[in-house]
């Protein structure tokens, strides 16, 4: 079977698609023949977004089990079934541990680690009953090497790592795959400000990431780094006595995403991400 054939109409959702790297992934999968749902908690941009790349919009709030329902919900009454969730929402906030607001914390749990629960529990069920299908959740590498300045959010990323193989590992006798996708740097709203961070850490565009998931969905694999030979460095760092890879985080400047990081610059972001918490 040729590979775009292989996703030639299948029904893929996808959460915090209204841009960056849910707006890319929707884009390569519509190119690959499938029909996509993007879900957004900025339904009017996820609409506008939506009539452009030829994709459905209906709102989600992932933090709100039954917004997330109602949003599979949706996506199946319109298609007729689900082939894949593809949970992407996510947030980052900047800063350290303890200057960070509580309740920025505590959105990074619910976006970032509870909502891929719900995502997960709501979508299985109904792949399940069709005998097919896969769950991809975006992650990051800062799941494998946690991030000085962002400690919760990689926190929630080790989770989502955990919860994805734990999960794959309890229906490995299914149909059903899973996949984690770990990204470096993408070159998103998310990222600005940090241009003067560390130059040790790998810049990827948001189709790169977009490309990543396509890939995992044609041929699955549980984890997929982006760009791919991290794959094997976080392995290797693994390996490394502790003394060795704090020697080697020196080196690399890892908390310079915290001590450069422009603060006009990631202004709009912050404010945006900020508002989620009101």
């Amino acid at each position: 079977m040729h590979k775009k054939q292989k996703l030639q109409g299948k029904v893929i959702a996808i959460t915090g698609a209204a841009r960056g790297i849910g707006l890319a992934t929707a884009e390569e999968l519509i190119a690959q023949g499938a029909e996509v749902s993007i879900g957004d908690i900025d339904l009017e941009l996820a609409e506008k977004e939506a009539r452009r790349i030829g994709a459905k919009a209906f709102h989600v709030d992932v933090r709100d089990r039954s917004s997330f329902a109602q949003f599979i919900h949706n996506t199946i009454q319109h298609y007729g079934s689900l082939y894949s969730l593809i949970n992407n929402a996510g947030i980052m906030p900047m800063g350290t541990f303890l200057d960070e607001d509580p309740a920025l914390a505590d959105a990074q749990i619910d976006i970032n680690f509870r909502g891929v629960i719900y995502g997960m529990q709501l979508a299985l069920p109904e792949l399940l009953k069709n005998g097919v299908g896969h769950i991809v959740n975006i992650a990051s590498l800062a799941g494998r090497f946690a991030l000085p300045g962002s400690a919760v959010y990689s926190g929630t990323k080790f989770a989502v790592l955990g919860l994805t193989e734990a999960v794959a590992g309890e229906y490995r006798n299914s149909a059903i795959q899973f996949t984690a996708i770990l990204p470096s740097k993408v070159l998103t709203e998310l990222t600005t400000g940090t241009d003067q961070a560390s130059k040790a850490i790998p810049s990827v565009t948001s189709q790169q990431v977009a490309q990543a998931v396509v890939s995992a969905l044609l041929k699955p694999r549980l984890f997929i780094a982006v760009p791919d030979y991290l794959q094997s460095v976080y392995r290797v760092y693994g390996l490394l006595p502790q003394w060795v890879q704090i020697a080697a985080r020196r080196i690399l400047s890892d908390d310079g995403i915290l001590t450069k990081l422009d603060h006009q610059a990631h202004s709009g972001y912050a404010s945006r991400i900020h508002n989620l918490t009101k």
